[in-house]
């Protein structure tokens, strides 16, 4: 018998650090659990800064294979099913344009690669980017065609920066106009004003009728603090990864073990123990 709309819960789970290890090992454990919360009548969504394209195997390798998923730091939700062609098609793509913030960047940022990616998935991009750190359709241009349309995301990488530098000259940029999150190492990602994993699983939330103090969201980067807020102030649950910076586990309500000692598992095997300690 399904549950009844106020007894389900909404799971958003990061992917990278916290759902696959960083050489995209997932554990089968993890899978198990994932699959084990959602035969209970749950929903489980993915909440990732990757794009549709390569976030899309995780989601079929978790075993989700209808609902939706949140891409591109909340810019880009995509809709789940066998019968499309590729496994999944754009429900919702948010952009902006990228103009004003590729100036301003471009200004303090000469020697960084900068990429843009357009509104059906695919990247343009002026210099190289890493194997696999875009979609799966990536084109090389020239740095002004970067300005000739909307986007839904920006990505900034500076190999010359570590990450404390780089960070000390994206805040003398100020950035006012859009929504971003730094990452591990000088990586930037920027999205829509007021667009982040928290407002795609806001829509997400309602639209499934669940409460929102019935939530429970896990991730381990600092994109992730938006969505750790957005679960907390509501009464919801926010999990950090072990291995998550401090800043990270200070926004979320509890922390659980390392990707490694496979944490996602271990917060959704101890599901009905949460529920039980909220009852």
């Amino acid at each position: 018998m399904p549950l009844a709309a106020d007894d389900r819960w909404l799971i958003a789970i990061d992917i990278d650090g916290t759902l696959v290890h960083d050489n995209g090992y997932l554990a089968p454990r993890v899978v198990s659990e994932v699959q084990r919360i959602r035969s209970l009548g749950h929903e489980v969504i993915i909440a990732t800064g990757r794009s549709a394209a390569n976030a899309f195997p995780v989601v079929r390798e978790v075993g989700i294979n209808q609902g939706f998923a949140v891409c591109s730091n909340g810019a880009v939700t995509i809709e789940l099913a066998d019968h499309h062609e590729r496994g999944f098609k754009p429900h919702e793509v948010i952009t902006f344009d990228p103009t004003e913030i590729l100036d301003q960047l471009i200004e303090h940022l000469p020697d960084a690669h900068f990429a843009v990616e357009d509104v059906d998935g695919s990247y343009r991009f002026h210099r190289p980017f890493p194997e696999y750190a875009l979609g799966d359709i990536n084109n090389e241009t020239d740095l002004h065609d970067l300005k000739s349309h909307p986007v839904s995301r920006v990505v900034v990488l500076s190999p010359g920066h570590d990450v404390e530098s780089f960070s000390d000259v994206i805040s003398r940029v100020g950035l006012q106009s859009v929504s971003y999150a730094i990452g591990y190492t000088a990586w930037l990602d920027i999205a829509p004003k007021g667009v982040t994993k928290a407002s795609g699983l806001e829509k997400q939330r309602q639209q499934l009728g669940i409460r929102a103090d019935q939530v429970i969201v896990m991730g381990d980067g600092h994109n992730d603090i938006p969505m750790f807020d957005w679960a907390r102030e509501r009464g919801g649950l926010a999990f950090a990864m072990g291995q998550a910076p401090e800043a990270v586990k200070l926004a979320a309500t509890a922390i659980t073990s390392s990707v490694e000692d496979e944490g996602v598992a271990n917060v959704l095997a101890d599901f009905e123990g949460i529920l039980f300690s909220r009852g």
